[in-house]
């Protein structure tokens, strides 16, 4: 499932994407006449808890970016699958049931929920798959540029490894789960980087990106390889990162070798300001949250011009050819530029960051 970005131009017109001005804008047609008001309802499913930012990011922020471009009447129907695809799948029919007019998904497993998708596509309800690729009649894709993110993983590992690394240097590789497309494309988008540079001495799929079995499979790997002969970790996510220290820590290792991570959760933001944790990868959410509200928004009004002009890549699923997306670019996440990211961004203030385990790591970084 290689991504395919094409450009899309428009010869009409010239359109602003800032904020949700995008969704004011008006068109000739079906566009001038939305097919539903602002009195509409958007389904988010949502696939697990373990990972916090869907619960404290990206339902709030969908939710509330549906109610600013609904004047306060669009609604928002959450659940969470907490990494169950039969609970999903469940979740999603009835949604269906309940007629909602669009619905979000960010799938637990994208190959399983195919026939729920077909029943909403039968059903009149268009899907959006969000964060993660779903199978099936898929209307459109939000997320990041996913072999992206492992390539910045990848290329950043090896830029803390330095200038003298060479196959003698043996990487351990704990990825996502199997079940997750997105999982496959950030190991893909790894290996591009890695493959021919460093020795991958031992590579795990993870189970539903549990932080417990990333520190099973740690313990597994040092004990294979021997804990003075790891150069370095590439963990898919920051919770996984978490147990791969764990790991490291409870064999003895005192001086870490750099871990990758993902998602800038606020623990892993805290190792990387300790030194326990490399990086990490900051995916701006507010960005793909409030596109993926903006495109519901547009899709349920019937404004093709504005949803046209907010998926302007295209991919392709296992399932479906050519689906209009919108993927966001990640950034590299280390000491250097904490402040102008998710400090910058809102997601944690100094304050949260830097607590009394960590005043003092943060003031050698300048954060403070």
């Amino acid at each position: 499932m290689r991504r395919i970005a094409i450009s899309v131009a428009a010869s009409t017109m010239t359109l602003s994407l800032a904020g949700c001005g995008v969704l004011g804008a008006t068109g000739s047609g079906a566009d001038a006449s939305p097919s539903k008001g602002d009195d509409l309802t958007v389904g988010l499913l949502l696939p697990e808890k373990a990972n916090t930012r869907y619960d404290r990011f990206d339902y709030p922020i969908i939710r509330d970016k549906v109610a600013a471009l609904t004047g306060k009447k669009g609604k928002v129907e959450y659940a969470n699958a907490n990494a169950s695809a039969s609970q999903q799948a469940s979740q999603l029919q009835q949604m269906i049931e309940e007629k909602v007019d669009i619905i979000l998904l960010d799938a637990v497993d994208s190959h399983s929920v195919a026939a729920e998708v077909q029943k909403a596509k039968d059903a009149g309800i268009p899907v959006i798959a969000y964060d993660r690729l779903a199978e099936g009649p898929i209307d459109a894709y939000v997320s990041f540029d996913n072999e992206l993110v492992g390539e910045v993983q990848g290329r950043t590992l090896l830029e803390a490894l330095g200038s003298g690394t060479d196959t003698s240097d043996k990487i351990v590789m704990v990825n996502g789960s199997p079940t997750d497309p997105n999982a496959k494309q950030f190991k893909e988008g790894a290996l591009s980087e890695l493959n021919g540079k460093v020795t991958i001495a031992e590579s795990y799929d993870t189970t539903d990106w549990k932080p417990e079995l990333a520190d099973t499979e740690m313990t597994k790997a040092i004990s294979e390889i021997g804990k003075s002969n790891i150069a370095g970790v590439y963990a898919a996510n920051d919770g996984m990162a978490g147990g791969v220290i764990k790991a490291l820590k409870a064999a003895g290792v005192t001086s870490l070798p750099p871990i990758t991570g993902q998602d800038a959760e606020l623990d892993a933001v805290q190792r990387i300001v300790a030194g326990e944790q490399y990086m990490s990868v900051y995916k701006a959410y507010p960005d793909e949250a409030e596109a993926a509200a903006q495109m519901a928004v547009a899709k349920v009004q019937g404004k093709d011009i504005q949803f046209d002009a907010l998926t302007q890549d295209k991919v392709d699923s296992p399932t479906t050819k050519s689906i209009p997306a919108k993927l966001i670019q990640p950034i590299a996440l280390t000491k250097s530029n904490i402040r102008s990211t998710v400090v910058a961004d809102g997601i944690y203030t100094v304050g949260d960051i830097c607590t009394a385990k960590y005043k003092a790591a943060c003031a050698a970084i300048g954060l403070k």
